[in-house]
This record gives structure tokens, C-alpha cells and sequence, in this order.
């Protein structure tokens, strides 16, 4: 497990260095063709990990609501995301890890509803939760580096 969670902080640090490399509007631009954006996608994988991790266990969510509603499966970008909130997200995607490593550590999630995910791929404990986010984050920092590439090619 502690190999898949370094998977994990890994796309995410690089993931946070295309945030960084970025400025708030292009972390917030749409670009034709798709239906998000940089900053959605970077604030949908900690509101995945939180559901699929905590929500599914029936273990109280370590991120607040307001953190995870608006990226949930399903959504899109309903309104601007200033610097302060990127901020916040920027850390949320490094604690939510560590987070979660000392709960399954101290063996905090004991149940879980089973959950088949959009890629046909039934889970059934948090620990498959994480192997499913690796994939799941690593796909999400993919679509964000082609939206980024395609904002730069339009300048």
C-alpha cells in the first residue's frame, strides 16, 4: 500500500507543479472541446479519494463539503476559483494523503459498499479504493496537462 500512496503523492506533486505554472485564469479557462478545467480536474481527485476512500467506508470525510460538492463526479465548473481557494486545494491534495495513510494504518475503515466505477472496475474495500485513485488521479493530471497545452497553443 505505502508503494501505491507514493504512486500517488508523485502525480500529485507533478500535478501541483502544472498548477504552479499556471496562472488562476488559466487554471480556470474552459478551452473548446473539452467540458472543464485545469482547476475542476485538480480539485475532483481529492473529492474522488475522499468518496470513494471514506464516503463508500462510511467514515466521516476529513475535507470539507464545500471542497468536494463542486468537483464531484458528474459536475462542472460553475464559477470562478480565486488563488486563496487553489491555495487551500494545493494543500488538501498532499494532507488528504498522509491523511489517509494513518487511518489505514490504524485501521479506521472496516466496511465499505461496493462501488463499480465508470471504468467497469468493482471496488469493494478502501484498500482497492486506493489502487482505483492511482489510475484515476494519473488520468485526471493527464486531461489537465492537455487542457494546459492546448491554452498555450491558443496564446
Amino acid at each position: 500500500m505505502e508503494y501505491l500512496l507514493n504512486i500517488t503523492r508523485q502525480t500529485r506533486e507533478n500535478f501541483i507543479r502544472l498548477i504552479e505554472s499556471s496562472t488562476v485564469e488559466e487554471l480556470n479557462e474552459i478551452p473548446a472541446g473539452f467540458n472543464n478545467n485545469i482547476i475542476w480536474n485538480f480539485a475532483h481527485i481529492v473529492a474522488s479519494q475522499q468518496g470513494l476512500c471514506y464516503r463508500l467506508a462510511n467514515v466521516p470525510l476529513v475535507v470539507e463539503k464545500q471542497y468536494i460538492l463542486p468537483y464531484t463526479k458528474g459536475t462542472r465548473p460553475e464559477k470562478f476559483i480565486g488563488a486563496e481557494e487553489i491555495n487551500t486545494i494545493k494543500e488538501l491534495m498532499r494532507s488528504t494523503i498522509t491523511q489517509l495513510e494513518q487511518d489505514l494504518d490504524s485501521d479506521k475503515f472496516t466496511a465499505y459498499h461496493t462501488f463499480k466505477t465508470d471504468y467497469g472496475v468493482e471496488i469493494k474495500s478502501t484498500q482497492e479504493a486506493v489502487q482505483f485513485f492511482v489510475v484515476h488521479d494519473a488520468l485526471h493530471y493527464g486531461i489537465a496537462s492537455a487542457i494546459k497545452k492546448v491554452i498555450n497553443n491558443n496564446k
